[in-house]
């Protein structure tokens, strides 16, 4: 459940990735857009969580930089928009330092970060 201070942490991130020329360039495919309103927001939270956690969440994750591949799943997509794609990126935008395994509450968080922006994106793009 999002608290005042994620909602206001989460309008601030967006906020400050809305200035980066490169994150602000990713959208959705039509493929992605119909496979997330098709699982539901459910679903693709859950994924959002499995997968920040099995390819981004180990202290030093396997091909570091890399582990994310730019489309295949709105999750995916939505890591590189939000500067969750890598502990590189994490660091940077997010100040949690490498080196260490993330928490529960920090994969939640980015979880949840990752959720708003694919609503705002499905928002932007209404089923036709």
């Amino acid at each position: 459940m999002e608290t005042m201070d994620e909602r206001i942490w989460i309008e601030k991130t967006m906020e400050r990735l809305s200035h980066s020329t490169f994150r602000s360039k990713f959208v959705l495919s039509d493929k992605d857009r119909a496979y997330a309103r098709s699982k539901g927001k459910t679903t693709i939270d859950r994924h959002a969580c499995e997968l920040l956690r099995s390819r981004v969440g180990a202290a030093n994750p396997v091909k570091d930089g890399k582990q994310t591949p730019w489309r295949g799943h709105p999750v995916f997509t939505a890591q590189h928009a939000t500067a969750t794609c890598c502990r590189g990126c994490i660091e940077k935008w997010h100040h949690i330092p490498r080196g260490r395994e993330l928490t529960d509450e920090e994969i939640r968080r980015l979880a949840d970060l990752i959720m708003v922006w694919i609503e705002r994106d499905l928002i932007r793009h209404p089923a036709a």
